[in-house]
């Protein structure tokens, strides 16, 4: 595949080339529920071929190995694939982005987009998955939410605001401007209860922010100046400061649907 990182997001394409390691560090796991679900509600087991397609460093697809089932990795960015490898090395990795996945027609029982679906959420999107998963092959879309409705965390999302720019981020419209999709069944969601990210506040805080792709693609200069709001945030929080530490919250929702014959 030519120029993979030429058909991503610039931010994506800069952001995660530069802090591949960041990212791995410092995004949070997944609820550990979650292996139950993937088995009893994708069927997803011994036998099965699963695709994890924006794998980034493997942080879901760990849960996915842990269904017993074929796990295929499909991620653009190279240094992303590299601490993958490092992470599982018995997953089998490729290249590959959402509109062109390197697998055969009908070739996979369930695909799965953790944390990525909106980087690509278009139909010509839905028409690939479609294509690559086999008649009735579940499709799930899943994100870690940060609560924003505990002051600190919404000042957080406040200090990175400015520097979005026209980075995709989830919202209620990532769903809804391509769903209903001819194709796909009636789309379900279910939710999960998330332990947190608990760890140091420069791991769980400072690390996560920075593995932002807006942020991790900023000019070092700017970049420190956002850490720098950070560290000054989390010194002037009581429930913060000076803490070996912290919980930041989060809860986890998964959407899912099927494609249709």
């Amino acid at each position: 595949m030519n120029d993979v990182a030429g058909q991503i997001h610039h931010a994506a394409a800069r952001g995660y080339t530069s802090k591949a390691e960041v990212y791995a560090q410092g995004r949070p796991d997944y609820p550990p529920e979650i292996v139950d679900w993937l088995q009893k509600q994708l069927g997803v087991g011994a036998g099965q071929t699963a695709v994890d397609l924006g794998a980034g460093t493997g942080k879901f697809t760990r849960y996915l190995a842990a269904t017993g089932a074929r796990i295929i990795a499909v991620e653009p960015v190279k240094q992303m694939r590299e601490q993958l490898a490092k992470r599982l090395p018995g997953i089998e990795v490729l290249e590959g982005t959402a509109t062109a996945i390197p697998l055969p027609d009908n070739s996979a029982d369930a695909l799965t987009c953790a944390q990525s679906f909106h980087w690509f959420a278009t139909k010509a999107t839905l028409a690939e998955f479609h294509r690559v998963l086999k008649p009735w092959g579940k499709l799930a879309l899943v994100w870690n939410r940060r609560d924003e409705s505990v002051p600190w965390v919404a000042q957080l999302r406040d200090i990175i605001a400015p520097y979005q720019g026209d980075t995709p981020r989830f919202t209620s419209k990532t769903l809804s401007e391509v769903f209903p999709c001819d194709g796909f069944g009636p789309l379900h969601a279910n939710r999960f209860p998330h332990p947190g990210h608990t760890g140091a506040p420069e791991d769980v805080i400072v690390n996560r922010f920075r593995s932002t792709s807006f942020i991790a693609a900023l000019p070092p200069d700017e970049e420190a100046r956002v850490v720098a709001a950070i560290r000054d945030l989390i010194a002037s929080t009581p429930e913060l400061a000076g803490k070996d530490s912290v919980t930041v919250p989060y809860d986890t929702v998964v959407y899912w649907t099927n494609r249709t014959g």
